[in-house]
């Protein structure tokens, strides 16, 4: 499913096909007798969105929009958002609501796997730390906070399939645009410093990770996701388990009320609804860690061609990319001068540089790059642009990371649709 515009209220989709409605959002099929009838995924899904279970799910009348939710937009919670799958869920932010500094969380992107827990009590959570460990944790929240130092950072968090519905042919997967990514301020204790509690023993070449949420399929001990990195990525001071966004806490969706933060690494390292960090001495194999997920070709390929996984590699630090966020795509205008803006990023790099082009990349301007308010933070940039006359211009942006790596105008084409960091381009008319 992909929805052209920002999400509809539940009464819109309700309005227009209410039938439909109750399948894409909770698999709600109706009875003869008129009764909804939830089960598994489609139950859980409904239990998340209210806050809790629902005990006479079996009489609620097919159609019924739960009170909780009537006045909601059909992620709760959430503004502007862009639904662009709904088993799993996954929604983008148009790249003009990513405009603030800091991304509010109602416009933080939601990249789900499988079915979200119906119960994230906080208080009741604990997070389990152990495989090559010296001494095995149970932790609750509140242990993380009392035993550990506090910290509140701005880490930029991007899905690594962001940019995939520009690829040709097209590329497998949730087809996102412009929007799977943000830089939200979370506030957690460092990984590193929970597991040098735990004692991390000798050999230990990579984390794995586990959380709440259940398989799309129901089926138990069945993970829809279990994702790890090599320790020294787990150990970097900038990586954290993370209880609050944006000072309060974690949005649901976001993964509430516990997750990891791996900064400039794909956002699927950074598991939701975090309940164990295990050590272990080889590669984490578990779900999306195998074959060719979150992996890209060693060497350029051509599409169709017939790849072994051994030619596959794991995307670690993701690439240099920026984002116009000001002015939005179409824009029309009678001034021929106006500010031009947007942030720029590059995993575990820094950005050096933001150049502008109006004239389809013959001659390039520069901008002023702020730097990162903290290690992982995307920077923000701008400047201003004097178009000559009336008439159609694209604004392109283009960023280059400490590395002297700038962005291609377009990226080689990869089986899974990872990586895509090309240039930005907007239009604007000029009257």
């Amino acid at each position: 499913m992909r929805k052209t515009s920002a999400s509809p209220s539940l009464h819109e989709l309700y309005r227009k096909d209410p039938d439909k409605a109750d399948r894409l959002l909770f698999g709600r099929v109706a009875h003869p007798d008129r009764r909804g009838f939830l089960k598994g995924a489609g139950l859980a899904a409904m239990a998340a969105l209210v806050g809790g279970t629902i005990p006479f799910h079996r009489t609620m009348p097919a159609h019924l929009i739960p009170v909780a939710l009537a006045d909601e937009p059909v992620i709760r919670g959430k503004d502007g958002l862009i639904v662009l799958n709904d088993r799993p869920l996954s929604a983008e932010t148009p790249a003009h609501l990513l405009d603030d500094a800091i991304t509010p969380t109602e416009r933080h992107f939601v990249r789900n796997n499988g079915i979200p827990p119906a119960s994230v009590d906080a208080a009741a959570w604990t997070l389990t730390v152990d495989g090559l460990v010296e001494t095995p944790l149970t932790l609750g929240i509140d242990d993380l906070k009392q035993r550990f130092d506090v910290v509140t950072a701005a880490l930029t968090l991007e899905c690594a399939g962001n940019g995939r519905a520009f690829f040709d042919p097209p590329a497998d997967g949730t087809q996102w645009t412009y929007g799977a990514v943000a830089c939200s301020e979370w506030t957690g204790v460092r990984l590193a410093d929970v597991l040098q509690a735990a004692g991390v023993k000798s050999g230990v070449v990579y984390t794995a990770h586990e959380s709440a949420d259940t398989h799309l399929s129901g089926a138990a001990g069945r993970h829809p996701i279990s994702r790890g990195v090599p320790i020294a990525k787990a150990m970097d001071p900038n990586t954290l388990v993370t209880f609050a966004q944006n000072g309060r806490p974690i949005h649901p969706m976001n993964g509430a009320p516990l997750r990891l933060v791996f900064p400039g690494w794909p956002g699927a390292c950074s598991q939701k609804w975090l309940t164990r960090v295990w050590l272990r001495d080889r590669v984490h194999d578990g779900a999306k860690m195998t074959g060719t997920s979150y992996r890209v070709p060693r060497r350029p390929v051509a599409p169709g061609e017939t790849l072994d996984e051994k030619d596959f590699v794991i995307i670690g630090s993701m690439p240099v990319k920026s984002l116009i966020t000001h002015p939005v795509t179409g824009r029309r205008a009678a001034a021929r001068t106006f500010d031009v803006r947007g942030h720029a990023w590059a995993g575990d790099a820094t950005v050096d540089a933001v150049q502008l082009s109006i004239d389809f990349g013959a001659t390039w301007s520069g901008t002023t790059l702020d730097t990162p308010v903290n290690p992982g933070a995307w920077q923000n940039w701008n400047a201003a642009v004097e178009f000559p006359g009336p008439g159609y211009y694209e604004i392109w942006a283009r960023a280059t990371d400490s590395s002297g790596v700038s962005q291609p105008l377009a990226v080689a084409w990869n089986p899974k649709g990872y990586l895509n960091n090309a240039m930005h381009r907007v239009a604007v008319t000029v009257a």
